[in-house]
């Protein structure tokens, strides 16, 4: 599909990841904003990634829902081309913008695949945005974490992982919400990530009715300034010693496999799970789940009519 000025671009942004373990490295001299890295912790990043196959697989992921998100708003005609960019690693979303401006796109909707709007994420995607001082008018979806699709999406999950558990004890399995943890220092700024990450919770449990849950972060960075808690291991503690048996993990924040995923849950939290001698399962990740893809491209759709390009 070629693009032209009645074209309307579509820009899928994702945090980024190294492709292999020699681009782990660079990869992190990016995140860190090219200060210097410690080989200890060179050594222990490109460990996780080992540990999960070597590579991470968040172009992919963004890829297949970027397609997805297209062929949705798509349905009637053609009217959008998407474009994958990533805030720390290959495709920069400068290089997808000027992919965008060379099939001669003049206009775009922005959406970074994190509902939960923070300074510290999503307002750092616009400011890459704005930092390419491309020609491209654009338009932001600053959060999407009260979307019904994705609140529809996210309990359906939930459903289909507490069948995993035995179904005499189905209804007492305590849910963990969880989301990527950050520095406290936002809660300065009265950022509202906190408060959105529980109206999702809330709203998930509107639709799943009477189970017990928690909320917890997870994924914290090695540093000497605190970050937001509880932490979900803390919290997969104290419900062990409450007499919990069984547990069932639901990040809210992440929407496709990526390191905290499958390192973070399906590795660090597994193992003290078998420490503990509990069952912990957790749900399978959104990635390009119907409802989800469908509520999006609605919220994309509303974002181009407001800026009176549909």
């Amino acid at each position: 599909m070629e693009g032209s000025p009645s074209m309307i671009g579509l820009l899928v942004m994702a945090y980024g990841g190294p492709n292999n373990l020699d681009e782990v490295e660079p990869y992190l001299l990016d995140v860190r904003g090219y200060r210097p890295t410690s080989q200890e912790i060179i050594r222990e990043v490109r460990e996780r990634y080992r540990e999960i196959g070597g590579r991470s697989p968040i172009l992919e992921q963004t890829q297949a829902q970027a397609d997805a998100l297209e062929s949705a708003l798509n349905v009637n005609g053609n009217q959008f081309k998407a474009f994958v960019g990533m805030r720390h690693w290959h495709p920069f979303i400068k290089d997808a913008l000027a992919e965008m401006q060379a099939e001669g796109i003049e206009k775009m909707v922005g959406v970074v695949m994190a509902p939960h709007y923070s300074r510290m994420s999503i307002e750092a995607y616009i400011k890459k945005i704005e930092e390419a001082n491309s020609p491209i008018a654009f338009s932001c979806i600053e959060n999407w974490h009260l979307e019904t699709g994705y609140v529809n999406a996210l309990a359906s999950r939930v459903h289909d992982a507490l069948q995993r558990f035995p179904e005499e004890i189905r209804a007492d399995v305590p849910v963990i919400f969880t989301a990527h943890s950050l520095p406290e220092k936002i809660l300065e700024w009265d950022d509202p990530y906190p408060a959105q990450l529980r109206e999702t919770v809330s709203a998930v449990m509107e639709k799943l009715g009477s189970q017990p849950h928690e909320f917890a972060y997870q994924s914290a960075a090695i540093s000497t300034i605190p970050w937001l808690g509880p932490d979900a291991g803390e919290v997969i503690e104290r419900l062990v010693a409450e007499g919990k048996k069984h547990i069932l993990l639901c990040p809210i924040g992440f929407v496709f496999e990526h390191v905290e995923i499958l390192y973070d849950i399906d590795i660090v939290y597994q193992k003290l799970a078998k420490s503990l001698g509990i069952h912990l399962e957790r749900i399978e990740m959104l990635n390009t789940a119907p409802w989800m893809i469908a509520g999006l491209a609605n919220l994309i759709r509303e974002k181009a009519k407001e800026a009176g390009w549909l």
